[in-house]
């Protein structure tokens, strides 16, 4: 797949907008001509992001009534969220809750969700961050993704979301090429260039292919 490159009316907003991916997804869009929101935990951390002609708002993505105010009056969400200071299955779990709560408070129906890739399957039921041979120091971590996609399973119908995963290596000083490959919950491949990722999420976004369910992107 690729992106077309047209302008499209969408009024995005992307939460965890100050981290690499989170950043490179609020470059795209804005590269397509859409208009960001940029949604942070500190704004005066990320005055940077206003250059690119983004909005930015401070938002606790742990906060339902805050995920609501934010995202009122736009059309589609992402979220590339991350924190060291909460332990990973609390904070996904509580962020997949406020984004589906807020989001449904604020009447926007798509949300993006980038993932990771030791949630992928190396067989049915089975992801990588199952293997025994797994590092323990990473599982937690894995395990807090694998909560929130369970979280956005048990939503309601009217959410339409997407759980948008990269393989391992996410190659951050890679030149994006503009095209990438979608395969389901499984392993895909090894590497994509994190410029095509937010490809592949502002596509989702902006005119969604998937519906309620992970896929695997790839360069």
């Amino acid at each position: 797949m690729s992106s077309t490159g047209r302008q499209i009316g969408t009024d995005l907003i992307v939460f965890g907008a100050g981290g690499q991916v989170g950043r490179a997804v609020v470059a795209e869009a804005r590269r397509r001509g859409l208009t960001v929101t940029a949604a942070v935990r500190d704004p005066e951390r990320h005055r940077d992001l206003a250059d690119t002609g983004a909005t930015v708002v401070r938002c606790d993505i742990t906060d339902g009534a805050g995920v609501a105010a934010a995202a009122l009056g736009h059309t589609a969400a992402v979220s590339a969220v991350y924190t060291p200071d909460v332990p990973s299955t609390q904070f996904y779990r509580a962020a997949a809750d406020a984004l589906v709560a807020g989001l449904a408070a604020a009447e926007v129906h798509r949300l993006v969700h980038v993932g990771v890739a030791t949630t992928l399957e190396t067989a049915p039921g089975t992801a990588v961050h199952d293997d025994p041979a797994f590092p323990e120091a990473y599982r937690a971590f894995s395990l807090g993704h694998s909560t929130a996609l369970d979280r956005l399973r048990e939503s309601a119908a009217a959410l339409d979301w997407v759980v948008v995963t990269p393989p391992l290596d996410l190659d951050r000083g890679a030149p994006g090429t503009g095209r990438y490959r979608v395969g389901g919950p499984q392993v895909l491949g090894e590497r994509i260039a994190q410029a095509d990722l937010a490809v592949a999420v502002v596509d989702e976004a902006a005119a969604p292919a998937h519906h309620r369910e992970q896929i695997a992107v790839a360069a």
